[in-house]
């Protein structure tokens, strides 16, 4: 479904990612892990076109969107839930939902249908629907985060650090939601720091390291190899274990 051939993104003399590629193909989970500093959240711009690129291309179902406007690419199918959820806080969250089908030609019936399809996935989102975005929990918001890219109805949706900032518990809900949409037909990237949750849910994982892919591969595969779990994971692999 997409394919980073190769890029390249500089931030002045800066050199922010350095010929990364990645495949994702569709119907799965893809996860990019990496340390803060590593380049996880410009790839996710890069792709979605927030950023521009020096060199390299950007596929997207064959189709080649280097050059395609950031707000166009919404309409061709890909969403992303931005790191820090950025909801409109004082918006309602009913507000937000609405905002997130701008892209698309729709009713006001098919929106309000489109909106209980979220409540369904969220329901503690149905319950704070006349509510301002800002005063919802941090948790809350990532849940209205993600309900407002899924209101774009996207074949790609990517995920900054969903978990950062949540409870365990909350968390655990919210990668068990992500593995319930991808099943349901959309595929997804995954950015964490979370490592090991990230790794256990996806199919495939690239590490991502001073700008560089240093690591590819099977995500269960590379989640239990000891040499991988030591050098990437750290205490997190040996939690996990």
């Amino acid at each position: 479904m997409l394919k980073v051939d190769n890029i390249k993104v500089c931030y002045g003399a800066i050199h922010a990612l350095r010929g990364v590629s990645i495949d994702v193909p569709a119907g799965e989970i893809v996860s990019i892990v990496g340390s803060n500093g590593a380049g996880k959240s410009t790839l996710m711009r890069a792709i979605s076109g927030l950023v521009p690129i020096a060199s390299g291309r950007i596929l997207f179902e064959g189709r080649d969107i280097t050059q395609v406007p950031s707000h166009k690419r919404v309409g061709l199918g890909i969403a992303q839930v931005p790191e820090g959820r950025l909801v409109f806080p004082d918006q309602t969250v009913h507000a937000n939902l609405t905002l997130g089908t701008w892209s698309r030609v729709m009713s006001r019936n098919e929106v309000g249908a489109e909106i209980g399809r979220m409540f369904e996935i969220f329901p503690r989102l149905k319950e704070r629907e006349e509510q301002m975005a800002g005063t919802l929990s941090g948790g809350e918001q990532q849940m209205l985060a993600i309900a407002r890219a899924l209101m774009s109805r996207p074949r790609l949706l990517m995920l900054d650090e969903p978990s950062l900032g949540l409870a365990p518990m909350i968390a655990r809900d919210i990668f068990h939601v992500v593995s319930d949409i991808c099943r349901k037909g959309v595929t997804v990237v995954l950015v964490e720091q979370m490592a090991n949750r990230a790794m256990a849910i996806s199919q495939e994982t690239y590490v991502l390291e001073n700008g560089r892919i240093t690591l590819s591969g099977n995500s269960g595969r590379l989640l239990s190899d000891p040499k991988v779990r030591e050098a990437y994971l750290g205490r997190q692999g040996k939690e996990f274990g």
